[in-house]
């Protein structure tokens, strides 16, 4: 389903509009560079937040009109200038990739959609303006896709997070089914730990589909492009259903197979 690594981008990038390609990749590569910040290598904490911070001096430079220090944040202030693209949503992203450096735990469902409003929700919301369909009632078919395709990685990736030292499962939702941390440490499946993933299946599948009326209003080839995304995103929550939250045992991922049954869903919505 993701775009190399960074799990919010589109998933079939050869159908975009060649003239959105530039834009894209400057917002890529922007979400990519901090979320590898956040995540990758072997900094200390103090460390990934201060280059977190080097990247909001940048910004700071664009809102001023200064020209940015770097040669990717001049080709970003470019991108942001030609489209009149909100710098909110790039300070958005940053602060979920710096709350993501020191936040491990998320008490509830509401804490957790409100990181996705951060994390996720910017890109979607960046692509809507870019094509000039940034409607209210758009926006928020956006943010639903995004928040959904955000929550699908969580759950696809349960036991890599683990290793990271996350748990994105609401708290909440461990207590209610009485499961604790220690079942996810022993990659331990249960009928409990069924239901709570349907749970998570049963949320995510309605924002998806709160989400999907957005493929109607966005141009052309843009509009193919988020069909495959959401048709790519329902099936990986076919597949841990169809599994019974059994994540431990194989990450789903899409196959061949998968890739001609989304393309003939998309046909349909």
């Amino acid at each position: 389903m993701p775009v190399d690594h960074y799990e919010n981008f589109p998933v079939a990038s050869l159908l975009l509009p060649k003239r959105l390609r530039r834009p894209i990749e400057a917002i890529y590569r922007f979400a990519r560079g901090a979320d590898d910040i956040a995540d990758e290598g072997n900094a200390g904490n103090a460390e990934r937040l201060q280059a977190l911070a080097e990247y909001r001096d940048e910004l700071e430079r664009i809102a001023c009109g200064a020209r940015p220090a770097t040669p990717a944040f001049k080709e970003l202030a470019d991108v942001i200038a030609e489209w009149h693209l909100p710098l909110q949503l790039f300070h958005d992203l940053l602060d979920a990739f710096a709350q993501d450096v020191v936040k491990l735990r998320y008490a509830d469902y509401a804490e957790l959609l409100d990181y996705c409003r951060r994390s996720a929700n910017p890109v979607g919301r960046l692509l809507v303006h870019l094509v000039d369909r940034a409607s209210p009632e758009n926006l928020r078919c956006s943010d639903c896709i995004c928040t959904a395709l955000q929550l699908i990685n969580f759950w696809q990736d349960i036991a890599i997070d683990w290793q990271k030292g996350r748990v994105y499962l609401p708290q909440t939702d461990l207590l209610h089914f009485q499961i604790d941390e220690a079942q996810i440490d022993e990659q331990r499946w249960s009928s409990e730990w069924a239901g709570l993933l349907d749970l998570q299946i049963d949320r995510t599948q309605a924002l998806m589909q709160e989400g999907i009326p957005l493929v109607r209003q966005l141009p052309g080839r843009m509009g193919w492009e988020i069909r495959l995304t959401i048709q790519g995103g329902l099936r990986i929550l076919e597949k841990i259903r169809d599994v019974r939250g059994n994540v431990f045992r194989q990450r789903p991922v899409l196959s061949r197979a998968d890739w001609l049954r989304m393309g003939s869903r998309a046909l349909f919505m």
